[in-house]
């Protein structure tokens, strides 16, 4: 038999899932019209937790996880209604049940102090709400009198249920046995075991499962409680469940137990050693190996698929070195070998693309947590918000996820508590009471943009430009366009709260956001209007890890501008290119003036073309910002492979990484948010431009 260990970080990141997913629903739940389907879906959530951390001894998990099942299941029967006070005890209970998974992520056993305040409080509400209907047989905490016995033996039924297996069943993660013992849990069973599929010793697969089952199984339960828990195997079999006449006296039915891993299975097993002829009626569930449906997804460790991202990136650096090596073929003598070279670079894109939508993971993974945020958050500060999440599904490279989540927290915070007012207010203002805030996410131009937009009072432009003069951050006579005005709030050390809590007014958090987005390659602005509200924009690439870039040189050097930072490239004309004292050069660009940043100077390269007129510009984009990158020639668009720094040497400003290029040289990869203030140093220098009189 397989050992369950190899499954059990499997569960324990289903059981994120399910946490997440359970959250969610309960965030959503309206007291006033909760619906049964959402509540169904909140049990099935705790169901599966509770199964399955009883199949790996996770004890701790399984008795608290039966209590607040318990009292799901009483709020899903109508026995206790989904009030505010409730909800917010379940999502208490969720929260311990996240750091319980986290114990046993880690190996450890939580303190038995863990939950247990929580698991009166589940008891308290489910006793209170309940009444006599408290003792039912799901409530397996409390004792059973003789009435309430008598009268779940009058309501016992006999049924039938045949499952059998297809033969993928082992390599999806389920055990026969669990299902079997769960099944024991509901009452009293006879199990018949079919061995019919079995082939010889010889041409045994160990992996797969040949068996099947036929159950007669006595109980108070229904039908929907049976097939619930075969639900992790529904695709994995053929189930057939049918309902018996009892012959004699009904059989007093079991109470589950709070541990329901451990219920011993009473059956009686038959095995047949001659095979039964396999036609409809003697063997109606019997399927060939060739019919049995493979699983539609597998689960794959992220450092595999990470060394499978290395190693096609490693093919596109080979790809252009091929391709740098036969460039200069001539066509007629090597027609074979040049369509050859062409083909694999359309493969090696096409394979490329593919293994990085494996990498692609949904943004409602990070989404889902904002709900609680606004929920808990707003309930503090005494407001009405709902939240709506729009592109819940927009997908971005795993990298990306992983570090999008303290900046959108951080964004969500901000919203609520600076920028929704309070009830009273808005309905002063001609506002309804409940204000919205809009989590939208979509594509753009090879790019993932996050908009974080409310409907509040918008940025208070005044109070910001005093609030940033009075802590130093910007001059007393500084003149500032509303636009400047808004974007004030990214500086460090910067807060308009006129009172410390532990919701805002530190001046840490905005800044924060800035530096992680900028850190991801991306970009993030503020727009606003008083009494109207404010939208956040975030911008980010969709993957860290390859890149389609322009390879510029200048002098004898060689860097790569990302693509989707560029706007257009041209040559100025004379009377294009003007100096402005503590400004440094400018070009204009139909009506706007650009600042105008000399790689060769940042860079110090010698060599390299000093006259923007005789050199070209190539016009980026960063954020708001718009520069003018100087260089000598433009070589070509070509995909490259990021390779961090960092992993070798500390962090360079201007630049976000490196790749090889298709000669085998070491090229950097600029990092144009950071490049503008790399050209202020230099046009402070005393070094000397060449510029139109």
């Amino acid at each position: 038999m397989v050992s369950l260990d190899q499954f059990r970080d499997s569960f324990l990141t289903e059981c994120d899932e399910l946490l997440v997913e359970m959250e969610s629903q309960l965030v959503d739940l309206d007291p006033d019209s909760a619906d049964t389907d959402s509540l169904n879906a909140i049990f099935r959530c705790a169901h599966s937790i509770k199964g399955g951390s009883g199949a790996f001894g996770l004890t701790f998990i399984t008795n608290f996880t039966h209590i607040l099942e318990a009292l799901l299941d009483a709020m899903r029967e109508g026995r206790v209604p989904p009030s505010r006070a409730a909800v917010d005890s379940l999502l208490r209970a969720v929260d311990v049940v996240v750091q319980m998974v986290a114990a046993a992520k880690a190996g450890e056993t939580p303190p038995e102090s863990l939950g247990a305040d929580m698991m009166v409080e589940l008891q308290r509400l489910a006793d209170n709400n309940t009444g006599a209907d408290a003792s039912s047989e799901d409530s397996s905490w409390g004792l059973f009198d003789d009435e309430t016995l008598s009268q779940a033996e009058e309501q016992s039924s006999l049924w039938l249920i045949k499952f059998i297996a297809h033969e993928t069943l082992f390599s999806s993660g389920n055990e026969p046995i669990l299902i079997l013992r769960e099944l024991a849990g509901l009452g009293k069973t006879k199990v018949k075991v079919d061995t019919t599929r079995v082939p010889p010793l010889d041409e045994l697969n160990p992996t797969a499962c040949f068996l099947g089952w036929s159950i007669e199984l006595e109980t108070t339960k229904s039908e929907a409680d049976i097939r619930e828990v075969f639900e992790f195997v529904e695709d994995q079999c053929d189930l057939s469940i049918v309902k018996l006449e009892l012959a004699n006296t009904p059989v007093r039915a079991e109470v589950a137990s709070a541990q329901p891993a451990n219920v011993a299975i009473s059956s009686v097993v038959s095995v047949d050693k001659k095979p039964e002829p396999a036609d409809a009626e003697k063997a109606p569930f019997m399927r060939r190996s060739s019919d049995n449906l493979a699983a539609a997804t597998i689960r794959v460790d992220l450092d595999k698929v990470d060394r499978l991202v290395n190693m096609v990136g490693e093919l596109v650096i080979t790809e252009a070195m091929i391709k740098a090596q036969t460039k200069d073929l001539p066509t007629e003598r090597f027609e074979g070998l040049l369509r050859g070279v062409d083909e694999l670079s359309q493969h090696t894109r096409e394979l490329q693309e593919a293994v990085m939508s494996v990498r692609m993971q949904p943004v409602k993974s990070i989404f889902a947590r904002m709900p609680r945020i606004v929920r808990d958050l707003s309930a503090q500060l005494g407001k009405e918000i709902n939240l709506e999440t729009l592109g819940e599904n927009t997908e971005v490279d795993k990298t990306v996820v992983e570090q999008l989540g303290d900046p959108l927290t951080h964004m969500i915070r901000n919203s609520v508590d600076h920028g929704v007012e309070k009830p009273e207010v808005r309905i002063a203002a001609g506002k309804p009471a409940q204000g919205t805030i809009i989590l939208a996410a979509y594509h753009q131009g090879g790019r993932i943009i996050i908009e974080i937009r409310d409907d509040g009072a918008g940025i208070n432009r005044a109070k910001v430009l005093a609030k940033a003069k009075e802590k130093g951050l910007f001059p007393a006579d500084a003149v500032l366009s509303d636009d400047e005005c808004d974007n004030l709030i990214f500086m460090a050390g910067f807060s308009t709260a006129d009172v410390v809590s532990n919701v805002s007014g530190r001046g840490v958090g905005m800044d924060v956001v800035r530096r992680n987005i900028e850190g991801l390659d991306g970009r993030v602005s503020v727009k606003s209007e008083q009494g109207k509200g404010s939208v956040f924009t975030v911008s980010l690439p969709l993957t860290l890890a390859i890149l389609d870039g322009m390879i510029v040189r200048v002098g004898i050097e060689r860097y790569i501008v990302p693509i989707t930072s560029i706007i257009e490239t041209l040559r100025p004309k004379p009377d294009d290119v003007r100096h402005l004292e503590a400004h440094g050069d400018v070009i204009n660009v139909r009506g706007e003036f650009v600042p105008l940043i000399y790689l060769h100077q940042v860079f110090n390269i010698k060599n390299a073309e000093q006259d923007p007129r005789k050199a070209l510009v190539v016009l980026v984009e960063s954020g708001k910002d718009k520069l003018g990158l100087v260089v000598d020639e433009l070589i070509g668009q070509q995909q490259v492979v990021i390779k961090s720094l960092e992993d070798n040497t500390d962090p360079v400003l201007g630049v976000s990484g490196a790749t090889i290029l298709g000669d085998g040289h070491v090229s950097l990869i600029l990092e144009i948010s950071e490049l503008k203030q790399l050209g202020h140093k230099e046009n402070n220098s005393s070094m000397v431009r060449v510029v139109a009189a």
